[in-house]
């Protein structure tokens, strides 16, 4: 059964960028050692469909994103960054 309160996080991103590669690693490894909520999820957006998204990620990319906060983490973020991002944004 899908929880009511599931959160799905952006993460923008698009193809071929290792740099994102790593970032969804962090992201699926840190729910694997339950370092964060089984209800967190993650929504890739290819910013090459979207002028305004590629003015204003181009050169940022991965950025994570809280879907109703709009609080981002910029790259570049490791485990622990990754985490509490999720977390803390997760407590309200």
């Amino acid at each position: 059964m899908m929880s009511e309160k599931m959160t799905t996080y952006n993460l923008y991103t698009t193809d071929g960028c290792h740099l994102c590669e790593q970032a969804i690693g962090l992201f699926y490894y840190a729910k694997q050692q339950q370092l964060i909520a089984n209800d967190v999820a993650l929504k890739m957006i290819d910013i090459v469909e979207d002028d305004k998204l590629v003015e204003r990620y181009g050169v940022s990319i991965p950025v994570l994103q809280h879907p109703i906060s709009k609080q981002e983490l910029n790259w570049p973020f490791d485990l622990d960054g990754l985490v509490g991002f999720i977390n803390n944004d997760n407590q309200s």
